[in-house]
């Protein structure tokens, strides 16, 4: 372990020594950089901004909220004297949502203040109030659109002038939602019910009964009072009742229509008359066991038979024949005197009978009526004759279908003929002139902070692999020129060995071929200093 250490310390001490002062200074910052951008995402990522999630609560639902998020396992923070409080910014969208469903709160609304923060110097009451609202609706658009099966929203609020006077006070705001819908998502009554809840208390003092909301398919979702149908109203139960049957009937054309002609091309009204009474009846009824022979079951049977002879007795009784059984009597009728005799023959059966007794209770809800109306688009807008009328015919059997099959056999027999069933159904072929138009661009919900991050980031990745590749090019030069540094000469063994004096012999030689006169000088002065 102690080699291993050793050697890897040998190893970056040697690196080290190897690289010049400027690649030591690049080194060092592209190092510095790493651990600084590591340290900002690192801050960045795991710091939560709180912000306002509901403010001017009372102090029970304030402490109500909070348990509900320690539970959830989200941190919150009480501000404002224990009326606002404070969640993560990521989180704010789908907590109003999740809330909203559950009914909270009570009271309270949205908070908004952030409105006159950031609004600047110079700007008039009437602008704020235009900024205000835009920003309200936005907000509660981008709320909604957090629902399940809901693509799009658009909102659209009426907010009352605050007056002078403390009686002005009590106006009431009013709220238009438009939905753009999955096709053929059903809505359940809870979340319809979470929807109007969100859109109240999202604006103040705006009551439920002040809210429409509908689908691009012109269909309106209300919200049931359960109060009303608490306390046993029967007209309400029946009218909800009624709803409910044209609503699904509704639901099941235009997803059938949607299919075939697009979902933005067809609108469905549906209208039925419903019976209500409710008919409960006893019925005692008695049938043969053998229908064939309408003759029922003989449990006991009974024959008897009388004969009598005599002299001067005259016949009696009267005649007879079995009307509740099977018997027959006869007399011979003789006059006083003579000789006389009768027979008597008498059978009875007893039959019992299928006795068979019903308690009846009838639905109350039969379909007395339907009536189906379509309006649907052509393919061009402007040109009615655009759609087929084989199309046209194609539509109207599908509904004459669903008119027989729905309505109750008793108010509409299977043999009713086709002309009373087309009665019931209108089919038109206009264009969609107040059809809403849903942007389809998406906002990007990444932070931009993130995108100059990881740019910053992209870029020291780029610079540290340039720096990487041009240090090991270097180091791979200098590996080659130091190679060329050491390689040694050795000389031939065959050539003699060159010494001092036989180098400077061959450079006299030269120098006397070459410059005779410059050789000339050189001795006369050797000889001059000897």
């Amino acid at each position: 372990m102690n080699e291993f250490l050793g050697n890897m310390k040998n190893r970056i001490s040697g690196f080290w020594n190897g690289r010049t002062k400027k690649q030591r200074t690049w080194l060092v910052v592209s190092v510095i950089l790493g651990i600084a951008l590591i340290g900002a995402i690192s801050f960045f990522s795991t710091r939560e901004t709180m912000v306002p999630l509901y403010s001017d609560l009372a102090p029970s639902e304030t402490g109500q909220i909070k348990e509900n998020l320690d539970g959830k396992g989200i941190s919150s923070q009480i501000a404002d004297g224990g009326k606002t409080i404070l969640v993560p910014e990521e989180n704010v969208d789908t907590l109003k949502v999740q809330l909203a469903s559950e009914g909270i709160p009570e009271s309270g609304s949205i908070d908004y203040s952030f409105f006159s923060k950031n609004a600047g110097f110079g700007m008039t009451d009437n602008e704020f109030q235009v900024v205000k609202l835009d920003s309200m609706q936005t907000e509660l658009a981008n709320l909604i659109k957090g629902i399940d099966g809901v693509e799009d929203a658009k909102v659209m609020l009426s907010l009352p002038d605050k007056g002078i006077f403390v009686s002005d006070s009590g106006q009431e705001a009013s709220a238009s939602v438009v939905l753009q819908t999955k096709p053929g998502y059903q809505f359940q009554d809870s979340q319809i019910r979470s929807l109007y809840h969100l859109v109240s208390k999202s604006v103040p003092n705006l009551p439920t009964d002040n809210i429409v909301i509908m689908n691009q398919n012109f269909e309106y979702f209300d919200l049931k009072n359960e109060n009303n149908l608490q306390n046993g109203t029967v007209f309400t139960a029946q009218h909800d009742m009624q709803k409910e049957v044209e609503r699904d009937l509704q639901r099941r054309v235009q997803s059938m229509l949607g299919t075939l002609m697009g979902q933005d091309k067809v609108v469905v009204s549906v209208t039925a008359d419903i019976d209500f009474t409710q008919e409960k009846r006893e019925e005692k009824l008695v049938e043969p066991v053998d229908k064939t022979k309408m003759q029922g079951i003989a449990i006991s049977a009974q024959k008897i038979t009388e004969t009598w002879n005599g002299k001067g007795a005259a016949a009696g009784g009267t005649p007879t024949s079995g009307e509740t059984s099977d018997t027959a009597g006869q007399y011979a009728q003789i006059t006083n005197g003579q000789d006389g005799n009768y027979e008597k023959a008498q059978d009875t059966v007893n039959y019992e009978v299928n006795r068979i007794k019903k308690d009846i209770v009838e639905s109350p809800y039969k379909i007395r009526d339907l009536g189906i109306q379509v309006m649907v688009e052509p393919p061009k807008k402007n040109d009615v004759n655009s759609l087929p009328q084989a199309r046209i015919d194609d539509i109207t059997k599908v509904l004459g279908t669903i008119v027989r099959t729905s309505v109750d056999k008793q108010y509409l027999p299977a043999t009713t003929p086709d002309q009373i069933v087309n009665q019931k159904i209108a089919v038109s072929v206009q264009p969609f002139n107040g059809k809403v138009n849903f942007s389809s661009q998406q906002k990007s919900s990444i932070p931009l902070w993130i995108y100059i991050v990881g740019g910053v980031l992209l870029a020291a990745l780029i610079v540290a692999i340039i720096l990487y590749i041009r240090s090991r090019r270097k180091n791979v030069e200098e590996e080659f020129s130091l190679e060329e540094h050491t390689t040694l000469d050795i000389p031939d063994v065959s050539e003699p060995v060159e010494t001092e004096a036989n180098v400077r012999r061959k450079q006299l030689e030269k120098l006397a071929k070459e410059k005779p006169e410059e050789f000339a000088k050189l001795l006369r002065t050797w000889i001059a200093e000897e």
